[in-house]
């Protein structure tokens, strides 16, 4: 049984897809992936994917702004993420963090919205989902400040081994897309390779980021199985024994009972 832990169902293109969401979410459940995270990327899909998530089984969301959505957008207010985050569908906060390689021109709304995340995490009492890139120092240094209880996951991590640890050490998850699976992806397999069996997630960050052997395609939570199948691999043990590491993981941390 497999989780994807971060995926984008409202993103995803269902025009040429018979069936539609039911049929993305019935091919991945073919697969044995039978629970999903879709987390939000504005305040408006933070409420839409609420509704998502009350008409189908096994789908969690988050409530939250990526720190690439500044367009034209006030930073979001803490009580606003708090009192979204009021539901028993609703898991997480975010995604919210920084990210100095597509945007550092808006790091000040950056900076400000992820604080403001990260103090809604601490009051709605969920973990946060955090985006980083090209922002180790900083990141790591507000998530020290603000001491989180609930911690959260480092998600689609891209970075060092070094920012890896100082994260694990703050008690976070480290979270693993079909990046991993990339040709030009050594040193992040040696990441994957390291991080503690019960500190590891899976997810597809689908639509995009299709893993290997399905570059090119828009991804799907059913890929996931590519990702843990080769982070299996990587550490030497079965396909299942990632699947129920990842599994509890999920569990564990977004605080849903198995």
């Amino acid at each position: 049984m497999l989780v994807d832990s971060h995926c984008h169902l409202d993103h995803l293109d269902l025009g040429h897809r018979d069936g539609g969401l039911n049929a993305v979410l019935a091919a991945a459940r073919a697969r044995g992936v039978t629970q999903f995270l879709t987390v939000a990327v504005d305040i408006p899909s933070s409420r839409a994917l609420i509704e998502l998530t009350a008409a189908h089984d096994n789908v969690y969301s988050s409530v939250g702004a990526h720190p690439l959505q500044k367009v034209a957008q006030a930073v979001p207010l803490v009580e606003e993420l708090v009192a979204l985050a009021d539901n028993p569908k609703v898991v997480a906060i975010g995604e919210s963090g920084l990210d100095n390689f597509y945007s550092s021109d808006t790091i000040d709304w950056q900076r400000e919205s992820f604080i403001n995340h990260l103090k809604a995490s601490q009051q709605a009492k969920k973990p946060i989902i955090v985006h980083t890139r090209d922002a180790r120092e900083e990141t790591i240094a507000l998530l020290r400040e603000h001491s989180l209880s609930e911690a959260g996951v480092l998600h689609c991590f891209t970075e060092s081994w070094e920012m890896a640890q100082s994260a694990l050490e703050l008690g976070f998850y480290i979270s693993f897309s079909g990046i991993v699976t990339f040709a030009n992806a050594k040193e992040l397999r040696d990441v994957a390779s390291k991080v503690p069996l019960d500190r590891i997630l899976v997810e597809t960050d689908s639509p995009w980021l299709a893993p290997v052997p399905h570059r090119g395609k828009q991804n799907e939570p059913q890929y996931v199985r590519e990702v843990a199948q080769c982070i299996a691999d990587l550490r030497g043990i079965s396909l299942d024994a990632l699947a129920e590491a990842t599994t509890d993981n999920f569990h564990r941390l977004f605080n849903i009972p198995r």
